[in-house]
């Protein structure tokens, strides 16, 4: 039985032109009657087709026709039905969001990469931080803090200085952004079962957003973050060129 391939790609042409190539090659199916969906476009463009597709059954292969494509395979259109048998599967879990702002309403979103708050005015954030209903930090000023799986540790979470988490750690990380007090505090590295909360201390004078994954959420006043085991985000690479793989290269360039 032939492979039932669903294309998606992202709006840039060059994501386009490689799709009406690759659909004309090999037919294009719905998400959720196909076997696997090939993401052509960049790493913002995977995680949207991820979320996108996180009920659907098929695990979902990329390709980069975007700028880094650190979740992306290398762009081919030879052999791309042999490549697909042949790749190799990673299993990724979320972060769940639930952001409460001024106003008290509500607002959940899951993250796949990391959920940070931002300072949104010109002065410093006050953030206070519980682990598991314990306060660990009172207080927190800085221009942000994020809590990132291992798969996002090396987007925002590394530029801001953060660790590089190896796939299958089972560990989150705190990371603070251009932390002023504690001016030395690097951040934590937490189980994955951990439940953070950040409360943000004055809302009014120094207002937060929050955002898991660019999805942002303005004037927050606490935000609970954790894992969530019961989603999970297939994701297909090609032999050798697996998160993992990519994870320890990262570290030694």
């Amino acid at each position: 039985m032939a492979l039932r391939i669903a294309f998606c790609a992202s709006n840039a042409p060059l994501a386009q032109s490689a799709k009406a190539t690759l659909t004309a090659r090999h037919g294009d199916h719905t998400p959720h009657l196909a076997d696997v969906v090939v993401a052509l476009g960049g790493d913002g463009f995977m995680l949207q087709t991820l979320h996108a597709t996180q009920y659907n059954p098929a695990p979902v292969y990329g390709m980069n026709r975007g700028t880094v494509g650190f979740l992306m395979n290398e762009y081919s259109e030879a052999d791309l039905v042999t490549r697909l048998e042949a790749a190799v599967e990673e299993v990724i879990n979320p972060l769940s969001m639930r952001a409460v702002t001024t106003t008290g309403e509500v607002h959940e979103a899951l993250a796949i990469n990391e959920v940070s708050l931002l300072r949104a005015g010109p002065q410093a954030a006050r953030l206070r931080i519980s682990v598991d209903g314990r306060v660990r930090m009172a207080e927190l000023v800085c221009d942000g803090a994020l809590l990132a799986t291992p798969a996002g540790s090396t987007a925002y979470n590394f530029s801001a200085h953060g660790p590089i988490l190896p796939i299958g750690s089972d560990v989150l990380a705190l990371t603070a952004m251009a932390a002023f007090r504690p001016r030395r505090w690097r951040g934590a590295l937490l189980r994955q079962t951990a439940e953070v909360r950040f409360e943000v201390l004055d809302p009014d004078k120094r207002p937060v957003m929050a955002e898991a994954d660019a999805r942002a959420v303005q004037d927050v006043v606490s935000v609970d973050i954790r894992s969530e085991p019961a989603i999970k985000h297939r994701i297909l690479f090609d032999p050798g060129h697996g998160l993992e793989e990519r994870l320890l290269r990262e570290q030694f360039v």
